[in-house]
């Protein structure tokens, strides 16, 4: 019988983090979010979060108990995410998609949670706060994307590489 081949175990083992092509990548979500436009949409990514956790207090929807909790466990939660990707986007930016669903779901908490009697209140809170952060949560999840100037086209011959056109 043939002998298998082993694999080496242990510190010899190369991990995918240290690839050059992740570390690569860590570094440019790392520097987009340190540019000024990467601190201004994580910022306000993370005040509308602070904002949804307090607006049952501000705008005065104490009765509210489905929504007060929810609003105040999904502003945590944007707040925390956007903390996240405002300290450590290389390695958090994967979930920086849950903050434009969240802001899809704030919109629309009011109208799912039960009782239905959130008030003109509960309703202009939620889809205002809702839209701020799935528009901030849209530009945290483009951070560090590559900016597309132009379309990849092959040659007029057909073989060789692709040429970008502006």
């Amino acid at each position: 019988m043939a002998e298998q081949p082993t694999r080496p175990t242990g510190p010899t083992t190369s991990d995918i983090a240290q690839h050059p092509d992740i570390a690569a990548l860590r570094a440019r979500y790392d520097w987009a979010v340190q540019q000024p436009s990467g601190q201004s949409v994580s910022g306000l990514a993370f005040l509308s979060g602070l904002y949804l956790a307090i607006s049952p207090w501000v705008a005065g929807l104490f009765g509210r108990t489905n929504l007060t909790v929810n609003n105040l466990i999904t502003g945590i939660a944007v707040a925390l995410l956007a903390a996240g990707i405002a300290s450590a986007n290389g390695r958090i930016h994967g979930l920086a998609w849950v903050l434009p669903i969240i802001g899809v779901w704030t919109i629309i908490a009011p109208w799912v949670l039960s009782p239905h009697t959130g008030g003109l209140a509960a309703i202009v809170n939620n889809v205002v706060t809702g839209a701020v952060i799935l528009v901030t949560g849209l530009a945290c999840a483009a951070l560090g994307r590559e900016p597309t100037r132009g379309r990849r086209v092959r040659p007029a011959g057909g073989d060789g590489d692709y040429r970008t056109r502006l």
